[in-house]
């Protein structure tokens, strides 16, 4: 027994090495009573399952790796880590995804066909909360063709969605930074899982509506918001004219919106941070620190992770608390 945890550290060790690779524990737990392998012996293939639908899936939709992370993010920080964004809407009763924050979200599809195939395999083991999870990994982890970081799994499905829980709880695009870190603070993350997290914004795009308040008599003074960069401000205009057509989009991080690296980092400092709440992390005098720490791409890389496992965790339920959907869109009968 003592020789076969030795070559079990040894292993860990040896996969924890890797350039982007980062296990927040030797052990078998971890935050939220989560588990390495959760699905070891119920479901041994289910995390290939979802690797390989991705990875089918990126062919034919480059975009993938932002709708997933994005989704993600939104479902962990309203009830939790719970596939709760994921629920259709009840009666006259709005779910989650019917707020106006969520409308743009997509990928729905790709869960859908990750689950109908793990029920083929192992019905009623894998949760829509683990499936969405992990997805999102290994969508933004594709251009590496390796994991970025371990996805520890035991998540169960939660059986509430309601539009009412959004406001108080998703970061919105036009937030200052006290009220960012507010929100952050509420679930347990600190000023470095807020820049970071904000990191993601290195992928994907976003529509006129998010940000043309910053090019119009901003807070009344007929001018473009004073913090973003006044040329970038003349091309957002271009982009997105008075009034502006609403199914325009643009890179969130221009030239690099499909390539997840540290770039964010380095057009925020040149004042190119498209929304408002982007803008806000060079406001406060820690945070804007880490910004400038975060620029380097082995620093974004190695905390990155770190951050995804502690938003991951946030609420979760386990153990006998949910259910495991059958559908990712109705709780069970």
């Amino acid at each position: 027994m003592k020789g076969r945890d030795s070559m079990l550290l040894i292993i860990l060790s040896l996969i924890c090495s890797g350039a982007f690779t980062v296990c927040n524990a030797v052990g078998p737990r971890t935050n939220g009573g989560l588990k390495q392998n959760f699905y070891r012996t119920s479901c041994p293939q289910a995390e290939l399952i979802v690797s390989r639908i991705m990875r089918n899936r990126a062919q034919s939709n480059s975009a993938l790796s932002a709708k997933l992370l994005r989704m993600h993010f939104h479902d962990c920080f309203v009830r939790g880590c719970d596939a709760s964004i994921l629920l259709d809407a009840v009666g006259d009763t709005f779910a989650e995804k019917d707020t106006i924050p969520n409308h743009s979200l997509s990928g729905y599809d790709v869960i859908d066909e990750i689950k109908t195939e793990l029920e083929n395999v192992c019905p009623g083991v894998v949760s829509c909360a683990d499936i969405l999870a992990l997805a999102a990994r290994d969508a933004v982890s594709l251009q590496f063709n390796r994991p970025l970081w371990a996805v520890p799994t035991g998540r169960r499905d939660g059986n509430v969605s309601l539009a009412s829980d959004i406001e108080a709880n998703l970061p919105s695009p036009f937030s200052d930074f006290a009220t960012l870190l507010q929100l952050f603070t509420n679930k347990g993350l600190d000023v470095n899982d807020l820049v970071v997290l904000s990191g993601g914004h290195t992928l994907g795009v976003a529509h006129c509506a998010t940000f043309s308040n910053r090019l119009y008599n901003f807070n009344g003074t007929d001018g473009s918001d004073p913090s973003l960069d006044p040329q970038y401000a003349e091309f957002l205009k271009t982009q997105c004219p008075n009034p502006f057509d609403p199914a325009t989009i643009v890179e969130i991080d221009p030239q690099s919106s499909l390539k997840f690296d540290s770039n964010f980092f380095n057009i925020l400092l040149q004042n190119k941070g498209l929304f408002q709440s982007d803008a806000a992390l060079l406001q406060n005098e820690q945070s804007a620190r880490i910004v400038k720490q975060l620029k380097i791409s082995n620093a974004f890389f190695a905390k990155f992770p770190i951050s995804m496992n502690k938003m991951g965790a946030m609420q979760v339920l386990t153990g006998e608390d949910g259910e495991i959907r059958k559908n990712c869109h109705v709780i069970n009968p």
